[in-house]
């Protein structure tokens, strides 16, 4: 125990925020990572709702979720380190930041008058549309694939060894969300079944990596998931979609 508190002493106030933890039983439950997953999941809540407000609070869950993935990094946290994880932190940070921009904008030119602060009307994407995400997901995720198993072979963990499933698990949710996030800036109904398919491997992925909070987010989210599902595309079936803002924020 002298020894446990004297290693807390040495570590900074930033290393002890992502290391700090609550005892379950055996399982030590981070606080850091239990509080970026339910911002997380207020995002999603906020997304099903159509409002802007859904991409600054990913964000910030983006942001905590990075340090979290990238503990052991850091030097403070023992579990073991999700490079791609992380690296899809950055993604989604800089594809909310579109987001954040078209559904703003298309508040303003279609939605101006609108109370209840919806921010867009969904819709399919064409044929053309998902043929080109689905292409991008495959080819992507073998790309990536090989990208984290150079960087892992760069710099092993000399105390673990990955399965063959662990780069391609990563490498298929590192996508997969891309495509959900980008998917919902636009509008999309489609996103949602991108995100039950991410949660199809990041469930299991992060349970086997003793990322637990998340696992058990990522599980009450796929319910969610199917339920935000089915309210876009009533909407969708009801509405008439948005017209394309123009970047000088003027309609044509």
């Amino acid at each position: 125990m002298q020894a446990l508190a004297l290693a807390d002493q040495t570590k900074n106030v930033f290393q002890q925020a992502i290391d700090a933890t609550i005892p379950i039983g055996s399982y030590q439950l981070h606080w850091l990572e239990l509080i970026g997953v339910l911002i997380g999941l207020a995002s999603a809540y906020l997304g099903m709702r159509r409002w802007v407000w859904a991409w600054p609070v990913g964000i910030l869950a983006n942001i905590m979720l990075f340090f979290v993935y990238l503990g052991a990094v850091f030097g403070a946290d023992e579990r073991i380190p999700l490079f791609g994880q992380a690296g899809r932190q950055v993604f989604f940070i800089v594809t909310s930041v579109y987001g954040w921009w078209r559904w703003s904008q298309v508040r303003r030119l279609n939605h101006a008058g609108d109370s209840s602060g919806v921010a867009i009307t969904p819709r399919w994407a064409t044929s053309r549309e998902r043929v080109a995400v689905v292409v991008f997901w495959l080819v992507g995720t073998v790309v990536v694939h090989q990208v984290f198993v150079w960087l892992w072979n760069l710099s092993p963990n000399p105390y673990f060894t990955p399965q063959w499933w662990f780069y391609w698990c990563d490498a298929w949710i590192f996508v997969g969300s891309i495509v959900a996030t980008y998917a919902m800036a636009r509008g999309w109904n489609e996103f949602w079944l991108a995100w039950i398919a991410v949660d199809l491997v990041g469930v299991p992925f992060a349970f086997a990596t003793d990322y637990v909070p998340t696992g058990v987010l990522y599980t009450f989210y796929g319910l969610f998931v199917l339920y935000g599902f089915t309210q876009w595309v009533k909407i969708s079936r009801a509405s008439v979609p948005d017209v394309e803002p123009q970047l000088t924020g003027t309609s044509s």
